[in-house]
């Protein structure tokens, strides 16, 4: 994709002050949305820098913006900006989005339930469950590998630039096609050797699932987790192109000769990235699936544990990504989280290991897939890191025990 470099960033403020006025569009506050299911009781939380963080939108980084964040001392959630710039209606409380490689996070719980329950092994290698699938001469890749990005797959290479993505946005892939697309290309290293992160782990890991189970990935994951824990912006879209529910439109900025325009990202096929980034959901899902999940309400212990453990080899530590999140020191305590992106849509969930913070956000970047990250996004990542609390102090062991 292009970068947008700072006189093109101009020219997309220009770009949107002409759509704003024409609409008659004022700029919109944060706010402090209702509660939502479940509650969201204030406490005595201070979110003055998460409301600064998403202030004064839509302008030429993001349209809208939507956050919640729980700390020990309460939880808030805010929105800002406007549900579609042809007009001034603001963002729908508890609005649905795509989030992006936040499905990891699914994918893995699904993935780490069925090893619970015995119908397969982190162990056990693709070509056990899907024979054919990787060239007689591969090497063995474990379940386990597609999950901590350690497996080496290739993956598909598509033209550079936002004009091919636009031209084929609503294309129908499947999964073995773009495995087969990947494997045009060499191997990127011996698995288990090396950390990488990529999608194709876990577009093989959709098809796992659905071969151990004999049902949709879509179905597993309504069956497995939305419905026990009522989830009900939850959802993964399969073929359907539309963001279906109250939700806030995505906007892509696309350079052509020179100009700057902006182009209705909202409607765009999944099909590229199946169980790796395809769902669909909002802040008040995210927060339950992450409180049950860092719970152990979702996926038991010992298996858990799969997702806050970095691999190793030869005794060094290849990366931070455990299955289906990424680990970050703050303060001398880990934060695990997960980042997502499509186009028009940033999302991210963050907590620590004990569940006492927790933060969700979804920003409709304009430039969702660039290089640099949304200044929107970095400045809330900031904001959020500043609430986190200090660890818990640890309790004496005395040497008897």
């Amino acid at each position: 994709m292009r970068r947008i470099d700072m006189p093109g960033r101009r020219r997309l403020a220009t770009v949107l002050a002409g759509a704003l006025l024409a609409t008659a569009v004022p700029a919109l506050p944060a706010t402090a949305g209702p509660p939502h299911r479940p509650g969201c009781d204030a406490g005595t939380v201070d979110p003055t820098s998460l409301r600064r963080a998403i202030a004064g939108l839509p302008n030429d980084d993001a349209t809208s913006a939507q956050v919640r964040v729980t700390t020990p001392d309460g939880c808030w959630t805010g929105t800002s900006g406007v549900r579609d710039l042809r007009g001034a209606a603001p963002v729908p409380p508890n609005g649905r989005f795509r989030i992006g490689s936040v499905t990891k996070v699914f994918t893995a719980a699904v993935t780490l339930q069925l090893a619970a329950e015995g119908r397969l092994d982190l162990d056990d290698t693709v070509q056990r469950h899907l024979p054919g699938l990787l060239p007689a001469d591969y090497p063995p890749v474990t379940v386990r590998q597609l999950l901590n990005h350690t497996h080496g797959i290739p993956s598909p290479t598509v033209p550079p630039g936002i004009e091919w993505q636009l031209a084929h946005r609503y294309e129908r892939w499947t999964p073995e096609q773009l495995v087969r697309l990947g494997l045009r290309n060499g191997r990127e290293f011996e698995p288990g050797t090396q950390q990488r992160y990529t999608n194709m782990g876990y577009i093989v890991a959709g098809m796992l699932i659905e071969k151990v189970t004999g049902h949709s990935y879509a179905e597993e994951v309504r069956r497995r987790i939305a419905r026990p824990l009522g989830l009900r912006d939850t959802y993964a879209p399969g073929d359907d192109p539309r963001l279906r529910g109250p939700h806030a439109r995505g906007y892509q900025v696309v350079v052509r000769d020179g100009r700057t325009e902006l182009v209705d990202a909202t409607t765009w096929s999944q099909t590229f990235t199946p169980a790796a980034g395809n769902l669909i959901s909002s802040l008040s899902d995210l927060d339950t699936f992450m409180t049950a999940l860092f719970a152990g309400r979702v996926v038991p212990e010992p298996w858990l544990t799969e997702m806050f453990t970095r691999p190793t080899y030869e005794g060094r530590v290849l990366g931070e990504y455990g299955a289906g999140l990424t680990a970050m020191e703050v303060d001398g305590q880990t934060l695990w989280l997960k980042t997502g992106s499509r186009f028009g849509y940033l999302a991210g969930v963050a907590a620590t290991r004990d569940g006492r913070f927790r933060i969700e956000y979804s920003v409709t970047a304009t430039d969702a897939k660039g290089e640099e990250l949304s200044r929107t996004v970095q400045v809330i990542i900031g904001a959020a890191i500043g609430m986190v609390p200090p660890a818990p102090p640890q309790s004496a062991v005395s040497p008897e025990s």
